[in-house]
């Protein structure tokens, strides 16, 4: 890692989210990370934490009226799609799959990147309760090189998000 330092050749995204994040008074900036971590498993084997301590981000798009929706969750889960539709979309609405130019469009972030926080347009947001496993996590930082850390309430906090269920259940769970 090559530590926290929020202005030093950072990217426009990056930027952005440390200026939010000091705007909420967080108290952790974004670090760069010497590897790219597009993926919650890179991402977590770059901070040597565990893959559910990893704050990932999925953008799905409601139709018809295009808006964003964010699903933050942890990194070893995988998003139920028919429970967020559930959330999120009226009778009769669908959520659909945002491809990399949709995403992009509307968070400002590219995929690998997308932070929880200063979006360029305000998604629909929900975070997983699973997240709320863990005392510490961590969350993209706008760029696939960035990370900042956070606690579960943090991120509530810092979005104003939901927190709901919104993963798969599953057939192996230990209550």
């Amino acid at each position: 890692m090559s530590g926290e330092d929020p202005q030093l050749g950072l990217s426009e995204g990056v930027q952005r989210v440390a200026a939010a994040l000091r705007e909420l008074d967080h108290p952790h900036a974004p670090m760069l990370l010497d590897d790219a971590a597009r993926t919650a498993q890179q991402a977590a084997e770059a901070l040597g934490v565990s893959l559910g301590q990893i704050a990932k981000s999925i953008i799905f798009k409601r139709k018809p009226d295009e808006v964003a929706v964010l699903v933050i969750t942890s990194g070893d889960r995988r998003v139920d799609e028919t429970k967020v539709q559930a959330l999120v979309c009226a009778a009769g609405s669908r959520l659909g799959r945002a491809d990399a130019h949709f995403v992009k469009e509307h968070t400002g972030f590219s995929i690998g990147g997308v932070a929880p926080l200063a979006h360029a347009f305000e998604p629909v947001t929900l975070i997983d309760r699973e997240l709320f496993r863990f005392t510490e996590i961590w969350a993209a930082a706008g760029h696939p090189h960035a990370v900042f850390k956070l606690q579960p309430q943090d991120l509530a906090r810092l979005t104003g998000a939901v927190v709901a269920d919104v993963v798969e259940t599953s057939l192996c769970a230990v209550p």
